[in-house]
């Protein structure tokens, strides 16, 4: 067997790779920024090929820094952002369009077109109608392109996530796949049939030729080839549920919060999905060895990012990382909260009109109360998200799991463990997103023999256990509640 397993996680802001060697362990991990552009209100948008370049410059470095050979490595696993659309030119194999990334709201009139079918879609799907997913976003570009509807029934472009567009480029245009993870989250695909949805292509005027063939998380997709030399692909799984997989949720009711661009919630449902009646998605977890697991999910779309901006565009920072400095030199807030609706408010809202707000500001207030208000915020939002989740699931969830780059902040974890009043337990390795892809590439490939193997990976870094009382709390959330309130309301 091969010395290591090589991943791959693609994410909006950057791209990761680890590698992992066959005595369980992190060699290294490296990482590059991925511009994102914002032509117009609400659009967000990022370039295909800069994309695939950091993807090669990511593997390079660990080639380069580490001195392995390609030939030690046993496999590779990929990890991206869901629902992020690229559509290609089949021949040149060349993106037709910039990528319009999950976040962004340029294709809502299309979602406001197809409004008196939601609960079609939310049947098949298990999905809300939102210009989140890549069903409108698809529509939106065949509409902008020249000649797109006539050259997608031509059979002369392609689509696909951004797992489906790394997989072609990386095979040199051999192989056109996706994992079902991804799948699931075009809003094409039908969550009970494990199939594309011909009733749902249609309704939304996109012909099934572009679509990729859709496969289980860990099917040999092809040779990567780097430098010459080829890897096989043996696991793909979108972002979310890669996560929810390298944090070891393989149980019915186990929990995990990722905390990245945005903050995304997940519960391991089991093998029969349930639909959600309170803004949940149910999604599929992932299909192994042809055993599937659902789940719920619930979206937080303005997590870290909300640091992001206090960063790039108030100036209010120089590195993300001084915000748990700054939140930690004020005793309180100072009654501020910022309800971070940049992109509207994803679950349990869903509501695409409102805009983000601040609240509570006086003579008093400093760049210090602005910084822990937004770090407060991504809090409040994950708490909104895990009310719903218990109400759903019935059942209370004691622990959770969390990963994600916002986790070195543990001004914001401590906090968490208090608004939640429950156990948050950080794993030694944070980068849970890239393991689930290594651990799913590492079951493809015969690496790994089963979960029982993998399961005994786990080491955990960090626990915080809350100690705020209950009157505190419970204020500190009305005010919230308050705040989103007067949010939705301005519009």
């Amino acid at each position: 067997m091969k010395k290591y397993i090589l991943g791959i996680d693609q994410g909006t802001t950057s791209t990761r790779a680890i590698l992992f060697s066959k005595d369980k362990k992190v060699i290294l991990k490296v990482q590059k920024e991925v511009k994102c552009f914002f032509p117009k209100e609400g659009y967000v948008e990022q370039d295909a090929i800069e994309i695939y370049l950091s993807v090669l410059n990511v593997i390079n470095e660990i080639i380069t820094r580490t001195n392995i050979s390609i030939d030690e490595i046993e496999a590779l696993g990929i990890t991206n952002q869901r629902e992020t659309t690229v559509i290609w030119d089949k021949t040149s194999g060349m993106p037709l369009y910039n990528v319009i990334v999950w976040q962004s709201n340029e294709s809502l009139p299309y979602c406001e077109k197809w409004e008196k079918y939601k609960d079609l879609i939310h049947k098949k799907t298990g999905l809300i109608l939102n210009p989140y997913f890549s069903a409108s976003k698809i529509a939106y570009i065949l509409d902008n392109i020249k000649d797109g509807h006539l050259k997608a029934n031509n059979g002369e472009l392609l689509f696909g996530t951004i797992d489906s567009w790394l997989i072609y480029k990386l095979t040199n245009g051999k192989v056109h796949a996706t994992d079902i993870t991804n799948a699931s989250r075009t809003m094409l695909f039908n969550i009970n049939t494990l199939t594309y949805d011909e009733e749902l292509l249609d309704l939304f005027n996109i012909p099934k030729n572009i679509l990729p063939q859709v496969y289980e998380c860990n099917h040999y997709f092809g040779d990567a080839i780097i430098n010459g030399k080829s890897i096989k692909i043996t696991g793909v799984c979108g972002d979310q549920q890669s996560s929810l997989f390298g944090q070891l949720c393989f149980n019915k009711g186990s929990s995990k919060v990722t905390y990245g661009t945005g903050c995304f919630m997940l519960t391991n449902i089991g093998d029969i999905p349930i639909y959600s009646k309170n803004g949940l998605l149910t999604t599929i977890a992932w299909k192994i060895n042809d055993s599937i697991k659902y789940a719920f999910e619930g979206s937080v779309f303005m997590g870290g990012a909300i640091i992001q901006w206090l960063r790039d565009e108030l100036k209010l920072l120089n590195e993300a990382k001084e915000s748990e400095d700054y939140a930690n030199c004020v005793s309180d807030d100072l009654g501020v909260y910022i309800v971070p609706a940049f992109s509207g408010l994803g679950a349990p809202y869903w509501d695409n009109d409102c805009k983000g707000a601040i609240f509570g500001l006086t003579r008093g207030t400093t760049k210090a109360h602005l910084i822990r208000a937004s770090l407060n915020s991504i809090a409040y939002q994950v708490k909104d998200i895990i009310d719903v989740m218990e109400k759903e699931c019935r059942k209370n969830i004691k622990i959770l799991k969390v990963d994600g780059g916002a986790t070195n902040n543990n001004y914001l974890m401590k906090f968490q463990s208090d608004i939640l009043n429950k156990t948050i337990i950080l794993p030694e390795c944070v980068e849970t997103t890239a393991l689930g892809a290594i651990f799913i590439a590492g079951l493809g490939s015969g690496y790994f023999k089963n979960l029982e193997e993998i399961k005994k990976l786990e080491v955990q870094d960090k626990i915080f256990k809350p100690t705020m009382d209950e009157t505190t709390r419970n204020k500190l959330i009305n005010n919230w509640n308050k705040a989103i309130k007067a949010t939705r309301l301005y519009k």
